[in-house]
């Protein structure tokens, strides 16, 4: 039997989307505002969810302190208060999408779950817009 559980975190980052080999009409065409030059920011939702059997002697899936841990070392530390173009490596050549940025997150999530269990990234940029990345 698989159960899925959830640890809901938040982070505030700023970002400009944008590609450096683009010339600025083509990135204005295909960004928009987001391609503001001075950057601009969200107030991130992020949920991760495990999903695993239960383990007959604790009775956890993962125990939501550890996973509490996790997010905040990999992603609250790293990300949050950040100009994520210029302060987070993993995004100098990469374009901070709220989708490379769920991908990132998962990635640095993965190496510390357990290969039987299934990790899933819910990233919400806006109340109305967000992405699902499960690997």
């Amino acid at each position: 039997m698989k159960v899925k559980v959830s640890r809901k975190a938040h982070f505030n980052a700023a970002h400009r989307l944008y590609r450096k080999d683009w010339d600025h009409a083509q990135n204005e065409a295909i960004f928009g505002l987001c391609n503001n030059p001075h950057f601009h920011g969200h107030n991130y939702e992020l949920i991760v969810s495990v999903t695993g059997t239960i383990d007959p002697e604790t009775g956890y899936v993962m125990d939501m302190k550890v996973l509490k841990d996790l997010i905040k070392s990999e992603v609250e530390d790293a990300m949050d208060h950040k100009n994520l173009n210029i302060e987070v490596p993993e995004f100098e050549n990469l374009n901070p999408t709220a989708e490379n940025i769920a991908v990132v997150i998962w990635q640095k999530l993965r190496k510390h779950i357990a290969k039987d269990m299934d990790l899933e990234i819910v990233l919400y940029e806006t109340p109305r817009n967000f992405v699902t990345f499960s690997g």
